[in-house]
C-alpha cells in the first residue's frame, strides 16, 4: 500500500504562482511513475503532469511552459511548481502514484485563481 499527502493550494490571483507538494509513504519501491491530475466542477478528471522513475517528464498541452513537475527521492516527494496561473487552473489537483500493483491517489488540494 502506498499513502499520498498533498499539500500547497490555496487561492491565488491570475498570473500567480502556488507549488504543490506531494509526499509517499508505505511501499514506495512499487512506484514507477508519479503525477497530477486536476478535475474542474462539471468536468472530467484529466492529467496535468507525470514524471517516471527515470525522471522523464510529461504535460498536458495547457500547462507547458507554465507548469514544471519535479521530485525529491531522498524526501519522496514530488512538486507541481505552476506559474502564470489563469482561472481555468482552478480545480482539485490530485497527487497519482503508479505502482506496480495499482494506481494510488492523494485526497486533493483546492486551487483556486481569481480573475
Amino acid at each position: 500500500q502506498v499513502q499520498l499527502l498533498e499539500s500547497g493550494g490555496g487561492l491565488v490571483h491570475t498570473g500567480g504562482s502556488l507549488r504543490l507538494s506531494c509526499a509517499a509513504s508505505g511501499s514506495i519501491f512499487s512506484i514507477w511513475a508519479r503525477g497530477w491530475y486536476r478535475q474542474a466542477p462539471g468536468k472530467k478528471r484529466e492529467r496535468v503532469a507525470m514524471i517516471t522513475s527515470g525522471d522523464s517528464t510529461d504535460y498536458a498541452d495547457s500547462v507547458k511552459g507554465r507548469f514544471t513537475i519535479s521530485r525529491d527521492s531522498a524526501k519522496n516527494t514530488v512538486y507541481l511548481q505552476m506559474n502564470s496561473l489563469k482561472p481555468e487552473d482552478t480545480a482539485v489537483y490530485y497527487c497519482l502514484a503508479r505502482a506496480t500493483d495499482k494506481d494510488y491517489w492523494g485526497q486533493g488540494t483546492q486551487v483556486t485563481v481569481s480573475s
